[in-house]
């Protein structure tokens, strides 16, 4: 659970979200390394306005979040810093998650799971330099698990963009596989320099570079006009902010992950007890010597059949006789007859 001390407040370009040893925020669509203003690109280049869907929302755009904690006092409890890094994150990182997936739910329920970890390690996501990176990487790496291919709501695709090339642009995405799509969003539309691109993916610079270059020509075929980077970064920002992209507010999120934190406990505990009553039987009921099994039984060889017993000579009729007329009690039968 989250502790329970303030966190400084350092203003709004370090509080929630914060920018890591880069010079800039770099995560939930944070600001690219490339570009260190939140218009012009690393390449030189003007960007829409428009265009920064990708990117953070920006504690501006959130005008309820930080101020009213600010007015508070000097200090921000756990609760508030978290309200304002999810404010300033969990837009952009639907659309992405969207861009990774090509579900609207799925990149919802990605982004509520990854805020929902982060509460549960507030400690360490607090202390992180880059705490909206924290938060994007479990973001990604839970909207491309494989294991959505066996969940039932997820086996039939959603219906497809109604725009023709916003729905070209998704089927090329969706044909790339999983670590070729991340690098080409983390890159070409959130903006991250390739040298933290690679490090989010866990591959090496000339990897990134490789598979960034592949992602591209692929998409050059697929797509009915070409696009070259300036206009791929728009036309995934376009892409990304089509449909519905409101993501949950964020008490909600921290009264679920702390819901299904409590859920997991008490399942661990029933389970330990369960373990435990189940080794204590056995260690009531077990032998506590060795006990050898009885070997099974053989058939006996060489031993002659028993013979039934012939007619009774006269010494055995005479003496059968005699016990027939015998007294069969009495102090009699215990007296010595003298002979």
């Amino acid at each position: 659970m989250p502790e329970q001390g303030p966190v400084p407040v350092r203003g709004p370009e370090s509080g929630a979200g914060a920018g890591s040893g880069r010079g800039a925020p770099s995560s939930g669509g944070a600001e690219s390394g490339r570009g260190r203003s939140s218009r012009t690109g690393g390449r030189g280049r003007r960007r829409p306005s428009w265009a920064r869907a990708l990117r953070p929302s920006g504690l501006n755009r959130a005008p309820g979040a930080v101020p009213a904690a600010r007015q508070a006092g000097p200090y921000l409890t756990p609760a508030q810093a978290f309200d304002a890094l999810y404010a300033y994150c969990a837009p952009a990182l639907v659309r992405q998650a969207y861009l990774l997936t090509g579900r609207r739910d799925l990149a919802h329920e990605s982004v509520e799971r990854a805020f929902q970890r982060a509460w549960d390690h507030w400690p360490e996501v607090a202390r992180d330099p880059d705490p909206a990176g924290w938060v994007r990487a479990a973001a990604h790496d839970w909207a491309l698990s494989p294991w959505h291919r066996f969940r039932r709501r997820y086996r039939h695709p959603e219906p497809p963009p109604p725009d023709d090339h916003d729905r070209a642009l998704l089927d090329a995405l969706l044909s790339l596989p999983p670590p070729y799509r991340r690098t080409l969003v983390l890159y070409d539309g959130v903006g991250l320099d390739l040298p933290d691109t690679a490090a989010e993916t866990e591959a090496s610079t000339r990897a990134a570079a490789g598979r960034l270059l592949y992602a591209r020509e692929v998409l050059a075929e697929r797509l009915p006009e070409p696009a070259g980077p300036r206009e791929l970064h728009d036309r995934l920002a376009e892409l990304a902010s089509s449909g519905r992209t409101r993501a949950a507010e964020p008490a909600a999120v921290r009264v679920g992950g702390e819901r299904r934190a409590r859920l997991w406990t008490r399942t661990a505990a029933a389970v330990t007890v369960v373990l435990i009553g189940s080794t204590a039987m056995t260690l009531h009921t077990a032998p506590t010597h060795y006990v050898p099994p009885v070997p099974p039984g053989e058939t006996v060889r060489g031993v002659p059949p028993r013979a039934a017993p012939g007619p009774l000579s006269d010494d055995q009729r005479e003496l059968r006789d005699r016990l027939r007329e015998a007294l069969l009690d009495g102090p009699e039968r215990l007296t010595p007859e003298a002979r």
